[in-house]
């Protein structure tokens, strides 16, 4: 239980500093390159694909860290 509390801390203090910190990256979270963004006259269609794999393959990394352990 203690290690948990303490991954979830630190995970918590990350997702602080990107957030923090995101303005000033090279890169946007949610504006990559292969994100899908169509525009018409009266609609917008957005949805971030590349991002969506990113971020899932971030998280499988980690998981399986943890449990590695």
């Amino acid at each position: 239980m203690g290690r948990t509390i303490i991954a979830l801390g630190i995970l918590l203090v990350l997702v602080g500093l990107a957030i923090e910190l995101g303005p000033h990256l090279p890169f946007r979270i949610g504006r990559l390159p292969g994100d899908i963004y169509v525009q018409g006259k009266h609609t917008t269609f957005y949805f971030p694909i590349v991002t969506c794999i990113l971020v899932s393959v971030v998280l499988t990394l980690v998981m399986w860290l943890f449990n590695r352990q």
